[in-house]
């Protein structure tokens, strides 16, 4: 297993105080958009000691005014997301400004991935503060059309044989996959939940992933221990 990989345990906000001390590599935090979070998370943020990923609530317009407002909160440098073609253009000034790293989210393409680092790049974005999300279409494809663009992904970036890799790839892959499977009827049972996030976690893992979102502190303990 890869040494690197970092497990980020994601829950809403209205969730964080109570599990401050989770086992993960990464907290993340999830907005609804209210702005009475900016002012709750600014009192909590100097309890949290441990790294930190901070994601919007999915709406691109709400997420353009409340991304860039949080970002002014920081004492460190932080994960922000999720943006992506409809959005970028507001949040990565404050991303750049703050020093932080920033997830794009492109539907499941390798070209449309590597269109979103070129542009947010030509903003003044450090190629090494991006982290690529593929997306993974509600899992709607198949896991394995998303596990192919994960790994094409990899080998484009790298092409550690021909030493020609694309800059514009070579960025590490988070992925929001046990998200998805938190969605499904069967993830109602809570035994099974753990063991659809588990597995989904061990896919993403196995196609490359360097980041992995899990939203079960059981889930973490499990795949820390696959290394």
């Amino acid at each position: 297993m890869k040494d690197k990989v970092k497990y980020i345990l994601e829950m809403p906000f209205e969730k964080a105080e109570e599990n401050l001390d989770k086992d993960c590599d990464i907290l993340g935090l999830k907005f609804t958009g209210d702005i009475k979070e900016i002012e709750a998370f600014k009192k909590l943020l100097p309890r949290i000691k441990k790294p930190l990923m901070l994601v919007g609530c999915g709406d691109n317009t709400t997420d353009s005014e409340f991304l860039p407002e949080i970002t002014k909160m920081l004492d460190r440098e932080c994960i922000i997301g999720i943006a992506n073609e409809n959005n970028y253009k507001s949040i990565v000034p404050a991303v750049i400004e703050g020093g932080h790293k920033l997830i794009i989210r492109t539907p499941i393409d390798i070209n449309l991935a590597k269109e979103m680092n070129i542009l947010t790049s030509d903003m003044g974005l450090d190629l090494d503060k991006i982290l690529i999300d593929t997306d993974i279409g509600g899992l709607g494809y198949g896991f394995e059309y998303g596990y192919s663009i994960m790994e094409k992904i990899k080998l484009e970036g790298s092409d550690s044989v021909n030493k020609k890799g694309d800059k514009y790839l070579n960025m590490p892959i988070i992925s929001f996959a046990t998200e998805e499977t938190a969605k499904t009827k069967e993830a109602k049972d809570e035994n099974l939940a753990l063991y659809l996030e588990v597995s989904t976690a061990s896919g993403v893992l196995a196609a490359g992933a360097d980041y992995i979102i899990l939203t079960k502190a059981e889930a973490v303990k499990v795949m820390k221990g696959l290394a």
